[in-house]
């Protein structure tokens, strides 16, 4: 299975991207999917999470998760990240990983996730 990210790109400062993550090969059923960031130089970032069961619970982790909305779409086997008033400090490359453990639920240990995507490049201008 696989991971692909994509929304990325290079923003204006003060404009919202919403990121996708498409997950196939793996069931997407009863699993939790989370977004990360890493900038350069930085250590990785965990930002929100979403349970496709449980009632679609979700955590942020971030102390920008007032400016992030994470979302499914179960049909398209697809998980978004939405952030909006982006800064250049949101310069990063966006990653999602899956947590395919049945019955888990956000927020989930960074060790615990089994598989991550190749990440997309968000690059934000003054």
């Amino acid at each position: 299975g696989q991971l692909v990210e994509s929304g990325g790109g290079v923003i204006q400062a003060g404009e919202s991207l919403k990121l996708s993550c498409v997950v196939s090969g793996f069931r997407f059923d009863d699993v939790a999917i989370g977004w990360f960031r890493q900038a350069p130089g930085k250590e990785r970032e965990e930002l929100a999470c979403i349970s496709t069961s449980n009632r679609g619970r979700t955590s942020y982790e971030n102390a920008i998760r007032d400016r992030l909305i994470i979302s499914r779409d179960a049909a398209k086997n697809t998980v978004y990240l939405q952030i909006d008033n982006l800064q250049p400090e949101d310069t990063a490359v966006y990653s999602c990983a899956i947590d395919l453990n049945r019955g888990t639920w956000c927020p989930v240990p960074v060790s615990i996730y089994d598989a991550w995507g190749q990440g997309t490049q968000v690059t934000v201008s003054p």
